[in-house]
């Protein structure tokens, strides 16, 4: 993981599916729980839903708190 990985998952949005628009810190656990079931995507959006998954699996969104409330 790239620190620079958490603040991606703060202020990208989803590119696309049913959660497009919404940022990737905010994506219901059952859908990443579903990702991690069928596969993740290729690339940087794939490594970022990858890592927000663990993050909620783990009870750790948390975490993420002081990253949104940056200016």
């Amino acid at each position: 993981m790239n620190p620079e990985d958490l603040e991606r998952l703060v202020t990208l949005r989803m590119p696309f599916g049913k959660y497009e628009g919404t940022l990737i810190a905010d994506l219901p656990g059952p859908y990443l729980a579903w990702f991690a079931r069928e596969g993740f995507p290729d690339g940087q959006i794939g490594r970022l839903l990858a890592l927000m998954h663990e993050i909620d699996h783990n009870g750790l969104g948390g975490l993420l708190d002081p990253l949104r409330q940056r200016p």
